[in-house]
């Protein structure tokens, strides 16, 4: 069972990415940083997940 943070994180970072490249394109610097940073929240709210889902596991065993 994957973890909704890792779901969500997935996500975050799938969105932040699609942000990022357009403000590159754009040449808007705002969006693109923006989008980075989403993108940086989503590793982190995965690897969170990624965590819980190893308790969780070590736990089951």
């Amino acid at each position: 069972m994957v973890d909704h943070n890792r779901v969500e994180g997935s996500m975050d970072q799938a969105k932040g990415a699609i942000k990022e490249g357009f403000g590159k394109v754009t040449g808007d610097h705002k969006t693109q940083a923006e989008g980075a940073a989403q993108k940086t929240a989503g590793k982190v709210e995965s690897a969170v997940g990624g965590a819980k889902d190893a308790a969780r596991d070590a736990l089951n065993k």
